[in-house]
C-alpha cells in the first residue's frame, strides 16, 4: 500500500484526486464495514479481503499491461494479504469445514486471475482509472489494518503481528529501492 498502490496511484495525479480516492476508499470500507457488522455475518473478513482483492487484482492486470513491472506488486499484494487470509481463514472456520473453507478460497484466486485479466485487457488504456482504483485499495487498506486486522491479531505473543507488519513494510521498502 505504502510503496506501491499509493505511490502509483498518485503519480502525475492532481492532489485533490489522490485525497478523494485514498480518502473514499477509506470511507467505502468503512460503509462495507458497517454493512458486515449489521449482518453479523461469519464472513466479515472475507469480505474485506475481497474488498481491497479485487480492484489490486484488477489495477495488477492493467499495470503489467502498460510495460510496467508487475512482480514487485504482486508480490506487495500477496504479502499484504497473507494476514487477511489468516484472519479469514480463522474466521470462517469456527461455523464451516476447513475443507470447505479452502474450497472457497480456491474460488477467491479464479476470481483474482479473472480481475487480473479483465485489468490487463480492458483497463490498460485507462491509466487515471487504474490509479483511482489504487488509491481507493490503498485507503481501503489502510482503514482495513486499523479497523479489522490488527484487533483482532489475538495471540500469545502479543508482539508478532507487531513484528509482522514491520517485517512486511521492510520487505516491501526493499524491494522498491531495488526496482527504482
Amino acid at each position: 500500500m505504502a510503496l506501491v498502490l499509493v505511490p502509483e496511484g498518485a503519480k502525475n495525479m492532481p492532489i485533490w484526486l489522490v485525497a478523494l480516492c485514498f480518502g473514499g476508499g477509506g470511507l467505502i470500507f468503512l460503509g462495507i464495514d458497517l454493512l458486515i457488522a449489521r449482518s453479523k455475518s461469519p464472513a466479515s473478513q472475507l469480505v474485506a479481503m475481497l474488498s481491497d482483492y479485487i480492484p489490486e487484482a484488477l489495477a495488477l492486470g492493467a499495470f503489467v499491461a502498460n510495460g510496467d513491472s508487475g512482480m514487485l506488486l504482486a508480490f506487495l499484494i500477496a504479502l499484504q494479504n497473507l494476514p487477511e487470509g489468516f484472519n479469514s481463514f480463522r474466521e470462517m472456520n469456527q461455523t464451516l469445514p476447513a475443507n470447505r473453507v479452502l474450497f472457497v478460497f480456491m474460488l477467491i484466486a479464479l476470481l483474482g486471475s479473472a480481475a487480473t485479466w479483465f485489468g490487463f485487457t480492458f483497463l490498460s488504456g485507462f491509466s487515471m482509472t487504474v490509479q483511482c482504483l489504487m488509491l481507493i485499495a490503498g485507503g481501503g487498506i489502510l482503514y482495513i489494518i486499523f479497523q479489522d486486522i490488527a484487533p483482532q491479531a489475538q495471540l500469545k505473543n502479543r508482539w508478532i503481528p507487531a513484528l509482522g507488519a514491520a517485517i512486511g513494510f521492510l520487505l516491501g521498502l526493499i524491494g522498491h529501492l531495488l526496482t527504482a
